[in-house]
């Protein structure tokens, strides 16, 4: 991928496209926690899904038959090709439409962009999100802009659904396969990348896994009996996973069934580690046991996902059928784990 794509620009300093973003741009776990548990709560009916979940989109009843899903979400690039990341960018935020169980409709820009910078750049980004809007069957409606000192692009997004047809990320029972539908490792690969120790291999499935759209994952999963979903991105697995537990709930989940980027182990262990990644640690203290995983394996957990995968939960009897039809994506995929009924922690994962 190019190493300079700001050549010809009318100033190369102190501008940089690429410092690290993504979904590691986040903020942490705990501090959304905090500030939002301030917040007052709608109480409007016709709000079926807020944020009281900490769900991937808000959902809004209009008819009998008909809701509303709406959903945004915005970053600074963590791939030098401002094309790529156009797709990236707009392939994370369609995504929650599809953890809901939505279909994609509309689309608007999110776009900061500094005044200096070549405008051919923006134009790079905006036909890479405007491809995936169109792939995703909805149509780029308009946007906003504001210059800022850095880069940042994303979508604010609605679509719809049926209100009974609705995937909450907190309704999975006791019993259920827990199923992710992309590998784990992105975050990993991308802190490399800046630093030039990734390997052509490891960016090329990190940029293809973040590039792909979950549709076609949610598409194949209507055929299921999916009780929850939700999409990995910046919390991590664990951090989203945490999501999808309640007081009744413990998830089991077995490493060696995990799917992962295979180089991801490799920049743990050499270091390429996110801050991200670190609140995610912190976060997880008290809620989460690992048993038997090395220092590499929880990084991979705890890793922030930039356009993730979909983690299903569904009835465990159509589990294996549903991960042999996502193998058909081609991308890494796997029955991970499952829901018991609660322990000593939200979350137990072993080797």
């Amino acid at each position: 991928m190019p190493r300079n794509i700001l050549r010809g620009c009318e100033r190369m300093e102190p501008i940089v496209f690429c410092r690290g973003g993504g979904c590691t741009a986040k903020l942490g776990p705990a501090v959304l926690e905090r500030v939002l548990s301030q917040l007052p709560r709608p109480t409007d009916p016709a709000l079926l899904i807020g944020s009281e979940s900490s769900d991937d989109a808000a959902v809004y009843q209009l008819t009998d038959d008909l809701a509303m899903v709406q959903t945004l979400d915005f970053f600074p690039p963590m791939v030098e090709d401002p094309y790529l990341f156009g797709q990236i960018a707009a392939a994370n935020a369609l995504s929650d439409i599809y953890a809901m169980g939505g279909r994609v409709r509309t689309a608007l820009n999110i776009v900061c962009f500094p005044e200096a910078m070549d405008l051919n750049i923006l134009g790079r980004i905006l036909q890479g999100g405007c491809e995936k809007v169109m792939e995703a069957g909805g149509s780029l409606a308009g946007g906003h802009s504001i210059a800022d000192q850095e880069v940042k692009y994303g979508l604010s997004v609605t679509g719809t659904i049926h209100p009974e047809k609705i995937r909450p990320n907190n309704a999975g029972r006791v019993g259920d396969a827990l199923v992710l539908t992309k590998p784990l490792g992105v975050g990993l690969v991308c802190t490399a990348a800046r630093m030039g120790a990734a390997s052509d291999d490891a960016l090329a499935l990190a940029v293809r896994s973040m590039t792909t759209l979950n549709k076609y994952a949610a598409e194949l999963a209507d055929r299921y009996p999916v009780h929850a979903c939700t999409d990995v991105t910046g919390f991590g697995l664990l951090g989203h996973l945490h999501e999808m537990t309640r007081p009744d709930l413990t998830a089991r989940i077995y490493m060696k069934d995990v799917p992962v980027i295979p180089q991801a182990a490799a920049y743990a262990d050499g270091f390429y580690l996110t801050a991200a990644a670190q609140r995610n640690r912190n976060f997880a203290d008290g809620r989460v046991k690992l048993k038997g995983l090395t220092f590499a394996q929880e990084e991979i957990l705890f890793d922030p996902q930039t356009s993730g995968g979909l983690l299903f939960a569904l009835d465990a009897d159509a589990a294996d059928e549903f991960v042999r039809e996502l193998q058909a994506l081609e991308l890494p995929c796997g029955k991970i784990g499952r829901f018991i009924p609660r322990m000593d922690a939200e979350i137990i994962v072993q080797a």
